[in-house]
């Protein structure tokens, strides 16, 4: 059996013919000619490269910009799959701000006995700082970023919640604009959800979140670490669409209670600051003394209702990989209703069981660090050496509870324009989330990355995957 058949192909059916999202596009492809697409490839490369949209690899000095591939073909969504994605999006995401609030202030869910009390009091996620803290609105995650899997026409599943500061916003929105240049005809046979509004959406949806201070409109800026950090562009990218001005640490300071930007005729005061600080160095007096990326104070104008920080202080220990599989119990818990979107299932290796059971098929699971990102510290077990698994093994061993274990999913494939035409490759999806006190705003589309290698299920960027246009389709 050809090994293709193993996985749900979201561009064709069994017998070969284009699955029902993908038929206009199909159409269009098969009048169009590969030399001519490939050209229009190469375009698109240089106007990424042209535009500086790059990444930095960490650790390694000799490539430390690199271009994130992009794919030319579309990956395609119908509206019936998008409605019942933004659902389960929607229930999720609610129910992570009611757990921040609720571990922070009663701990209902702890006394409830539904999550073990070591794992919030254990976890450096976890800020004591914010004990007692409600952020305007009680909005915590104003900004989320949640993987989906697919497996299956109907079998959606997520891989992890980005609740601290999710990255990715501007190459959804940069995939769109470069699609739009290429292939205008494409957008006028096909109807097409719109993406380019986001920033618009970010900046409306942050500044129904003020602080109590608040006089007149909001003052939005962002807060960056500078150029040398990873996502660098992005940030850029954010304040300029959005209309924000673009800060570091040095540029702000506390002044009459709240936090003030340096301009040109002045001090001005900040309202909500969109923040891509970690939160060890927010504050050099509440959290890490060395840090020279924060604002010192920032935390009691915090507390004392003078800045709104988005995402809030402390909403790290929503994206923990052990908190992860737990988030069916805490959807029920905080909406009494069971889980649209289902987790993958894993293996906790601080459980003694669950660890012998991953240390006997560590050749068959992915294992994650819980606090990884970006595909660093994983071990996907059916494409490692010998050698990498008893590395591997060592450092499970030597600390257990450090890591998580998942079955090899069988992930959906898409459409790559390769040598041979179109040649399926794995893919995973960050839809981007918007929360304010009154409204939930999802993003139609989101940013699709895939296993550029034929055969590789590690999408990250940084592991050597690209990214695609996104489309959901309209009516």
């Amino acid at each position: 059996m050809d090994d293709s058949a193993r996985f749900f192909d979201e561009l064709r059916k069994h017998d070969g013919t284009p699955r029902r999202p993908y038929e206009e596009f199909c159409g269009w492809f098969s009048n169009e000619d590969i030399k001519r697409l490939k050209t229009k490839s190469r375009e698109a490369e240089t106007f990424f490269r042209r535009t500086g949209i790059t990444f930095n690899v960490y650790g390694q000095a000799e490539a430390d910009e690199r271009l994130i591939p992009f794919d030319i073909v579309p990956r395609i969504i119908s509206e019936r799959e998008w409605a019942r994605l933004t659902k389960g999006i929607e229930q999720r995401v609610r129910a992570i701000n009611a757990f921040l609030y609720d571990i922070y202030h009663r701990q209902e869910i702890l006394r409830a006995g539904r999550i073990p009390q070591e794992l919030i009091s254990e976890n450096d996620a976890f800020l004591p700082q914010m004990i007692g803290v409600a952020p305007p609105g009680n909005v915590y995650t104003h900004i989320v970023g949640v993987d989906l899997v697919r497996t299956g026409e109907d079998e959606f599943f997520v891989l992890e919640d980005n609740a601290r500061t999710p990255s990715g916003v501007s190459y959804m929105l940069e995939n769109r604009e470069t699609m739009l240049q290429m292939f205008p005809e494409l957008f006028s046979k096909i109807k097409v959800q719109e993406v380019s509004n986001y920033p618009t959406r970010l900046r409306r949806s942050l500044s129904a979140c003020p602080p109590s201070k608040t006089e007149g409109a909001p003052v939005v800026a962002v807060l960056t670490p500078g150029i040398h950090n990873s996502a660098y562009f992005e940030h850029s990218f954010l304040a300029d669409h959005m209309g924000a001005e673009l800060v570091e640490g040095h540029d702000l300071r506390v002044i009459d209670g709240r936090i003030a930007m340096r301009t040109t005729r002045g001090y001005r005061p900040i309202d909500v600051l969109y923040r891509r600080v970690d939160d060890d160095y927010l504050d050099p007096l509440t959290f890490n003394p060395d840090s020279l990326l924060g604002v010192p104070g920032i935390m009691d104008v915090y507390r004392s209702g003078g800045i709104t920080i988005a995402n809030a202080p402390g909403t790290g220990i929503a994206d923990d990989k052990a908190i992860y599989s737990y988030m069916p119990d805490i959807i029920e818990f905080y909406t009494g209703e069971k889980a649209i979107l289902q987790n993958v299932p894993t293996w906790r290796c601080g459980d003694p069981d669950s660890l012998a059971y991953v240390l006997d098929n560590l050749d068959e699971l992915v294992v994650k660090e819980v606090h990884g990102s970006g595909g660093y510290g994983m071990l996907v077990g059916p494409a490692a050496s010998k050698r990498e698994l008893a590395k591997f093994r060592a450092k499970l061993m030597a600390k257990p509870s450090n890591y998580i274990a998942q079955p090899t999913l069988a992930l959906s494939t898409v459409p790559i324009l390769a040598k041979e035409g179109l040649s399926p490759r794995h893919v995973d999806l960050r839809p981007f989330v918007l929360v304010s006190p009154d409204k939930i705003d999802i993003t139609p589309g989101g940013l699709t990355r895939v296993a550029l290698k034929k055969g590789s299920l590690v999408v990250n960027s940084s592991q050597g995957g690209g990214t695609k246009d996104t489309w959901v389709l309209g009516e």
